[in-house]
């Protein structure tokens, strides 16, 4: 009978612990998803959420940064004018922009919707890369077909979320409308359609990292600047959409304890744990977790907030899941064969530009961009 030696447990805790990482980053943005999700439910405002969320994680990181800086007076600690508007409208697209309609979005749909539509995000940004010159397009590789076909699978995916309702998987009825566009839930259609926006946003905030990565400050004052710079932004917003002061009022402990926990779980242990599993186990492994909070929102959310799952929905987010691992498979192909060049530490720094949203942000669409260089990163 073989004995199992200490050595060989702590092998295989090392093996299996990049793995048990990720499981928890997707089941912490699913937590954090459905949290919001309730807190809306009890009248919380989804553009003062992300003023305060990302007041949140500026009061978290600031101090983390001074010390750190403390004694750091090289010419990349220096902004400058440009570097400083480059952030600015990365923080505008890539945060305010990206959190006010993904959140909105959130509102008006459901939990499990919203985490669904995140997969979208590396086939719209491949769509923009291959736009602006950024990526390829040669359909005699199979890397490029394999890219290309994935997307319109997403695509299709997300057109199937947003206009196919068909019958309840629970408590069916008879006068279930099969088609949201022409129901009394075709708020649901606006939500999709804010959500895929949202994907949008967060795309092309990936196609500025090259140019902003090659600006003047270290990743954590990065991180910190984006995140003043987004509260300021949606506090602005916030001033012309929402005149009446009171939905600023914080109405519970509950909701308090939900702009911190995202917050600071978003900015600080969300970038953490995906930086050591992409540097340990490389974009591509990272990214194949990124279906799992889809798996486990519908599944919460279906036992905990009642939320009604429909075969459109399931259908739909089948699709987006399966294209965004086709999508997957090509960029490997491209690693594969040499066509991208694969820089570790350019990567961990755009990284940890990132502010983390929505779990979402950091969690999902980063990864798949890993293996480009500067000016390809947000293929």
């Amino acid at each position: 009978m073989a004995v199992i030696s200490s050595d060989d447990i702590c092998a295989a805790v090392e093996r299996y612990k990049p793995c048990a990482a990720m499981v928890a980053v997707q089941c912490l943005f699913a937590v954090s998803t459905l949290w919001v999700k309730v807190a809306m439910g009890h009248g919380m405002n989804p553009v003062v959420f992300v003023i305060y969320r990302q007041a949140v994680a500026t009061i978290f990181l600031a101090p983390i940064t001074i010390v750190a800086n403390r004694r750091t007076r090289s010419k990349e600690m220096q902004l400058g004018f440009t570097g400083f508007s480059m952030v600015f409208v990365g923080s505008l697209l890539g945060v305010t922009g990206c959190l006010n309609l993904f959140y909105e979005g959130l509102h008006l749909g459901s939990s499990s919707m919203a985490t669904a539509m995140t997969n979208l995000i590396p086939a719209i940004t491949f769509l923009m890369a291959a736009a602006v010159g950024q990526e390829r397009v040669n359909i005699r590789e199979v890397s490029i077909i394999a890219k290309i076909f994935g997307t319109t699978i997403c695509v299709g995916g997300a057109i199937t979320i947003a206009f196919f309702k068909g019958p309840k998987l629970l408590n069916q009825s008879e006068d279930d409308s099969f088609m949201l566009l022409y129901s009394s839930s075709s708020r649901w259609v606006v939500g999709v359609l804010l959500l895929a926006a949202s994907s949008a946003c967060w795309s092309l905030w990936l196609i500025m990292q090259g140019p902003i990565c090659k600006s003047y400050m270290s990743p954590l004052t990065l991180t910190t600047w984006t995140s003043f710079l987004s509260t300021l932004q949606s506090a602005l917003l916030a001033c012309f959409v929402l005149p009446d002061w009171s939905a600023w009022k914080i109405n519970s402990l509950s909701e308090l304890s939900c702009y911190i926990f995202v917050g600071i779980s978003g900015s600080a242990v969300n970038f953490s744990v995906q930086s050591w599993c992409i540097s340990v186990r490389g974009p591509l492994y990272t990214a194949m977790f990124m279906p799992l909070s889809t798996v486990i929102t519908t599944v919460l959310a279906a036992i905990f907030l009642r939320e009604e799952l429909h075969v459109g929905s399931i259908l739909g987010a089948v699709g987006i899941i399966l294209g965004l691992y086709v999508v997957l498979w090509g960029k490997a192909g491209d690693a594969r064969n040499g066509t991208v060049q694969v820089k570790r530490e350019d990567f961990l720094e755009a990284v940890a530009n990132m502010d983390s949203q929505l779990d979402i942000e950091n969690t999902m669409s980063t990864p798949f961009l890993a293996g480009m260089s500067d000016a390809q990163r947000a293929n």
